[in-house]
């Protein structure tokens, strides 16, 4: 009972010596971006990285559209896989740190050596081979990098669900638009059919010039040549949107509204550096810092002594009824040294690509914090700029229409010839459309802000 108490003792103080790290400490690098950002936000609201998409997108059919991406999107599932993969691989690094214990049990017949008699032969071990205590943290830092691996695939899950969300809420708002530039298309086309038979009717008796025909005949032409290009955009858009989800939209799927009766909540920006570390793909640069900078230490401590220790306790009898019996136990406790004194410059060369991968990984967080500081400045410079662009096409499209009205009348009167009117009325199409394709962008940007402040995989708070 002794000895098995010495065994004990020497395990314990193997484990209570073992933690040694050389893990340099780490010190978040500084960002290298400006203090503020160069346009001003709103000052009230929930953060977007605080703000479930749930309650970002208050149209019901779009987040549908984004549950069913969620759950069907093969990069996400990709994205989820790898999060399992990495778990996986830190269990394996993490169960390096404990022993294997593992147990034996044998049975022989064999001829004796001295009588020359059949003798049978039993035997029942316990045991663990070749663990290595941990002194010097090389394990340890091992554990730690694979731990570091396994969080920045999470946040890497978090950064592709924050960008499936913003896609589809894209698509969605693509779609909207092209069916409102569809119907605009189709009245317009409507229009010039109308305006190009009664030209044709004038032209043949006489009473227009073909100048006049062939203008109307180009309008026409031109509004079906748009809507052809609309319709090709709108299944486009629906194909993308398909992909999206990871299933087939119905060829008649309609969205049922325009863009003017889209209305998304305005987020604030907050300071860079307090905002710009919530998103995940940064996070996700900081945890793969992290597991290069631990990798630094598991290559430091491979210049120091490696030490195992095999150790076991079993029984041994030649009758089966008597292999359990008090006295025929014993144990063995065998450590080992290895300590590298020759290797051609390995283990400073591994130190040295371990040292060179934790720069890499600086220069690569840096990066990230430069590009989401980047992403959110152009968020907010469309957000600054396009209420004023919106206000002047509004007031351009309505200055349009009461000149396409006033040519009508004046051409109808005499006054005006037909060409002021095919002016006008192409005019006033050019200036319907680019204010359908701005409000398009003005909600695309707001949807770039929420995303570039972090928003989009937190998940609603329970009831």
């Amino acid at each position: 009972m002794r000895s098995h108490m010495r065994t004990l003792s020497t395990l314990a103080a193997a484990l209570l010596l073992a933690g040694c790290s050389m893990i340099p400490a780490y010190e978040r690098p500084a960002a290298p971006v400006a203090g503020s950002f160069p346009y001003p936000s709103a000052q009230d609201g929930t953060p977007a990285a605080q703000l479930p998409w749930q309650d970002f997108f208050p149209d019901a059919r779009l987040r549908s559209l984004i549950d069913t991406a969620l759950a069907g999107n093969r990069d996400l599932r990709v994205a989820v896989l790898n999060v399992a993969q990495a778990r996986a691989q830190y269990d394996i690094r993490n169960a390096d740190r404990l022993p294997t214990v593992g147990v034996s049990a044998s049975a022989s017949r064999s001829p004796s050596a001295i009588t020359g008699d059949q003798v049978n032969s039993y035997s029942v071990s316990l045991g663990l081979s070749s663990w290595e205590i941990d002194f010097f943290g090389r394990v340890a830092a091992l554990s730690e990098s694979a731990l570091s691996q396994y969080l920045a695939t999470e946040e890497g899950r978090k950064a592709a669900q924050v960008t499936i969300v913003a896609s589809v809420a894209n698509a969605w708002l693509a779609l909207v638009a092209d069916e409102e530039l569809l119907a605009l298309t189709r009245e317009t086309l409507g229009t010039r059919e109308e305006t190009l038979r009664l030209t044709r009717l004038r032209f043949e008796n006489g009473v227009t010039s073909e100048i006049d025909f062939r203008l109307a005949q180009s309008l026409a032409e031109s509004s079906r040549a748009a809507l052809a290009q609309t319709q090709r955009q709108r299944a486009n858009d629906l194909n993308a949107l398909a992909l999206l989800i990871g299933q087939p939209v119905p060829p008649d799927f309609l969205v049922g509204l325009t863009t003017r009766d889209v209305k998304l909540p305005d987020v604030p920006a907050g300071v860079p550096s307090e905002v710009l570390v919530r998103r995940p793909d940064v996070r996700q640069a900081e945890r793969q810092l992290l597991a290069a900078n631990a990798n630094i230490g598991a290559a430091r401590a491979a210049f120091f002594p490696r030490i195992s220790l095999t150790a076991g306790i079993g029984t041994a009898s030649s009758e089966l009824s008597g292999l359990f019996q008090s006295g025929a136990w014993g144990y063995t406790v065998a450590p080992s040294l290895l300590q590298p004194i020759f290797d051609a410059g390995r283990n400073r060369a591994n130190l040295a690509s371990a040292e060179v991968s934790r720069d890499i990984a600086v220069a690569q967080y840096e990066r990230s914090i430069q590009q989401a500081f980047r992403d959110v400045a152009d968020a907010l410079a469309g957000r600054a700029t396009y209420g004023e662009q919106l206000r002047a096409l509004g007031a351009v499209a309505d200055a349009e229409a009461a000149r396409f009205r006033l040519a009508r009348l004046r051409y109808e009167s005499g006054v005006a010839s037909y060409l002021d009117l095919l002016d006008a009325q192409r005019a006033l199409f050019t200036a319907q459309t680019a204010l359908v394709q701005s409000r398009l962008a003005s909600l695309q940007n707001q949807v770039a802000l929420y995303r570039s402040l972090g928003g989009g995989w937190t998940e609603p708070v329970a009831q």
